[in-house]
């Protein structure tokens, strides 16, 4: 591997270790498969990285799932080949559905199944004094408001709808008594 290459795929490979969301052997893949002009084998793949190639093939699914990578067929070659998509559209949709829209909608989940309890009450020490459930409510009112509004940002995102950064910001204030707000 030239210079370059090497410099590019290790610096993915410590930014995907980063990110949540690929680990630092499909950051270096991919980085590989990128700036590789043909689609490559497992074994190519492994030996430029120096890993096993059942090692390669477990964590080339993840970036095929992700839609960074494609098994691309090659004629008369009856190995599995990969090519690094170029797309970066498609994938930041497919990151922004799968990863972040549902980390939205956890909390959102959570946030519902707290209100639900709150509504319920408790008994005895279980139960939240009347300042403390007007506190929890209007916290949970405040991000139920910001995350569904980012849902609706990142639903249209990736719709390629204009997405207004304003709105976003302005919910939370509106929710916050006027001496706390920051």
């Amino acid at each position: 591997m030239d210079r370059a290459t090497a410099i590019f795929v290790d610096g993915i490979g410590t930014a995907a270790a980063t990110s949540g969301i690929l680990t630092q052997l499909q950051g270096r893949i991919f980085a590989l498969l990128y700036l590789h002009p043909r689609a490559l084998s497992l074994e190519e793949v492994a030996a430029e990285l120096q890993q096993s190639k059942s090692n390669i093939s477990v964590t080339i699914r993840g970036l095929v799932e992700w839609h960074l990578v494609r098994r691309t067929p090659i004629a008369g070659s009856r190995k599995d080949h990969y090519e690094a998509a170029t797309n970066f559209w498609r994938v930041m949709q497919e990151v922004m559905e799968r990863r972040f829209r549902w980390n939205l909608r956890q909390a959102l989940a959570a946030a519902s199944e707290a209100e639900r309890a709150l509504e319920q009450g408790g008994r005895g020490s279980d139960a939240p004094s009347r300042e403390a459930a007007a506190f929890i409510t209007g916290r949970l009112m405040g991000l139920r408001l910001f995350f569904t509004a980012v849902d609706a940002a990142i639903g249209a995102f990736t719709q390629g709808k204009a997405v207004d950064g304003e709105t976003l910001r302005n919910v939370v204030p509106l929710m916050a008594p006027a001496h706390k707000r920051r």
